[in-house]
């Protein structure tokens, strides 16, 4: 098995330091594989007693631990929601943004900073270990392993990569940038454009699902509506992955936000969910 090989690699690697490191990696892999088999096994659990009609004193004798186990698991473990993001750990990755200025400073947009730290809180509640990364504005690929991209096709050619799978929603540009909506021929253009006072955006969400990993992609028609669909996704990942399962889809959400351009007042979905 590999996971056997990675261990046994690192206990008899020579270099104490890299040893270390890979031996944090490995450790925080097999926490977060630990995490995910606990929410199997409450899933399994429910579904016995939900679907088979099993009391739970019979789940409890078929898997062997006692019924007051199975109360412990029920309320302890994961919920089924924590596979909307894949086993983890989760990279979670904004647009690294050039400045204008003479100097050209890199920077990070104030909203993205906002979506980022949403997309970790989130992420922490379902138990997830959370790396982050800054996304070039040359990146193509999203990182190894399950992740979460925040980027409009304007930043960064990965973000075009992950719209050219979705047959479903995408990216257009004509005077302005919009979302259309390939199902219903809709197109949701940002007001900001027309009017920099207004205060309502639009933000794309889609979620990727690979063989062996998930990536999340957020974009907005601005930045502020990547925080918008954050702000909308944190109550509602328990239903969105009732109602579609794990599965490919992308939505639409319409987000109002206040005068710091970094604060969500309200926000709802307006397109989607599309399965595909």
């Amino acid at each position: 098995m590999a996971e056997l090989d990675d261990f046994e690699s690192v206990r008899r690697d020579t270099d104490r330091l890299r040893r270390a490191r890979r031996a944090t990696a490995l450790l925080t892999a097999y926490q977060q594989r630990a995490t995910e088999l606990a929410r199997v096994r409450r899933s399994a659990i429910e579904e016995a007693h939900r679907i088979d009609g099993l009391s739970y004193t019979e789940i409890a004798a078929a898997v062997g631990i006692s019924k007051g186990r199975i109360t412990q698991i029920r309320g302890s473990a994961p919920g089924p929601e924590r596979a909307f993001f894949g086993v983890g750990p989760v990279s979670v990755g904004v647009p690294l943004r050039r400045g204008d200025d003479h100097r050209m400073r890199t920077y990070i947009d104030a909203a993205d900073a906002r979506a980022q730290e949403d997309t970790e809180n989130l992420l922490s509640t379902l138990s997830f270990a959370v790396e982050r990364f800054s996304i070039e504005a040359d990146r193509e690929a999203a990182p190894a392993g399950d992740a979460v991209i925040i980027c409009g096709p304007r930043s960064a050619p990965v973000a075009r990569v992950l719209l050219a799978d979705d047959p479903k929603l995408g990216f257009e540009k004509d005077d302005r940038w919009r979302i259309a909506d390939r199902v219903t021929g809709a197109h949701y253009y940002s007001p900001r454009a027309a009017d920099p006072a207004d205060r309502i955006d639009f933000g794309y969400f889609a979620r990727h699902k690979f063989d062996d990993r998930v990536v999340v992609h957020v974009a907005g028609i601005t930045a502020i509506g990547s925080a918008g669909v954050l702000h909308y996704l944190a109550p509602n990942v328990r239903s969105l992955f009732d109602q579609v399962g794990d599965v490919s889809f992308s939505m639409v959400v319409r987000c109002s936000f206040a005068e710091d351009e970094t604060t969500i007042l309200e926000s709802e979905l307006v397109a989607g969910p599309y399965v595909w």
